[in-house]
């Protein structure tokens, strides 16, 4: 009965350059820390096979040590049996890296190169579909309708790409056929390249990155557990989340006399979790100038409790009130260039998007002028 463990989608040395450098090694350490993670599964789910869908190195050229390392990580798990596909980042372009890593790898690591069909353990045929350039343009799985292999092996297909709409009558150059597993007789098909969860079908999965990256919106991904009884058999697919870090990203709609802290709060990940958490907010809403200003103080005191904090509140709209005119100025320079940016704010005669610069440079002045006087 074979048993084995899909995943996908490591990128290994992925530079993160946005953030500060400080996170972006603590970033980089947790997908390394997931090949040791990824061993423990399999050993605590009696898995003795790990597929990885593709991508285990975020470019062709990898940093050598980071190259050297994972090779040494995979050997460490020996009791393993790595199976690893090349992916679109670290296609068999990467002449060099993958001549390396044929040169180094440990006895417990098989490389799935070619189109070929490859046994895996005593019931499992695999049939690979490695990416030999980042963008194919074409469906590399059409050879395994036509690949003979036992009949009394389980027979699952590994490839990395992107699977084309049910509803599409023509499918586009370079993505996977969804039915191909029904074509190809395959018990399972093992996809990467999706950095979330998905099902496309009983026998067609994608695992997802073990380690999030982004703020997309989609299933918690980590490691499927896959068993599958006989040829034929559907198979049995248990989801692992895993995941270091969360990435997060709350929208806020504020109303006037709410209290903004506590909103802003219950949206946010719990205190002991904020280390690990990296926020992208939206906040919403039509609040008083000086609710708005109060918005920014918070957001800022919160920023530190994060491995990565930011707000975007350029869709709050402003509550015109007089008295907010007046903790600007009540006469002078300052006084008519406020009253100047409220009418402009609400002159229907004007574009949205200039009523709304209008806007904003009216809650920054508000802003400003608190400061000073403060």
């Amino acid at each position: 009965m074979p048993r084995f463990l899909h995943t996908s989608d490591l990128h290994l040395a992925k530079p993160f350059g946005r953030f500060d450098e400080s996170l972006r090694g603590r970033l980089r350490e947790a997908r390394f820390a997931k090949i040791a993670e990824i061993a423990q599964l399999a050993r605590d789910r009696a898995a003795g096979t790990v597929l990885l869908a593709g991508d285990t190195f975020d470019a062709q050229t990898p940093p050598p040590r980071v190259v050297r390392q994972a090779i040494r990580a995979f050997a460490d798990a020996s009791d393993i049996r790595w199976v690893i596909l090349p992916g679109n980042h670290d296609s068999l372009a990467a002449s060099e890296l993958w001549d390396r890593i044929v040169r180094e790898k440990p006895d417990n690591v098989i490389l799935a190169l070619d189109p070929l069909p490859v046994d895996v353990g005593a019931d499992m045929t695999l049939l690979p579909a490695p990416p030999q350039v980042r963008h194919p343009g074409r469906d590399l799985t059409e050879w395994m309708d036509d690949a003979e292999t036992d009949p009394a092996r389980v027979r699952v297909g590994l490839a990395h790409g992107g699977i084309r709409d049910f509803g599409s009558d023509d499918a586009a150059p370079g993505v996977i056929a969804p039915d191909r597993a029904r074509s190809a007789g395959l018990d399972y098909l093992a996809l990467g390249d999706w950095h979330g969860r998905l099902r496309v079908d009983a026998r067609t999965w994608y695992s997802g990155a073990p380690e999030p990256d982004s703020f997309k919106r989609h299933d918690r991904a980590g490691p499927l557990l896959v068993e599958i009884a006989a040829p034929g058999a559907t198979p049995d697919v248990e989801a692992i989340p895993t995941g270091h870090f969360s990435w997060c990203a709350p929208r806020v709609d504020l109303r006037p006399g709410e209290d903004i802290r506590a909103a802003l709060e219950a949206a946010l990940p719990a205190p002991a979790a904020r280390r690990d958490a990296l926020v992208r907010m939206t906040v919403e809403g039509r609040l008083p100038l000086g609710a708005q200003a109060q918005v920014e103080r918070v957001c800022a005191d919160l920023a530190d409790d994060f491995g990565h904090f930011e707000a975007d509140t350029s869709a709050i709209a402003t509550e015109h009130d007089t008295t907010d005119l007046d903790d600007i100025d009540t006469a002078g320079a300052l006084r008519v260039a406020a009253e100047r940016l409220l009418a402009d704010s609400e002159d229907a005669d004007r574009a949205a998007d200039e009523r709304r610069v209008s806007e904003r440079a009216l809650s920054r002045l508000y802003t400003m002028a608190r400061e000073v006087s403060q």
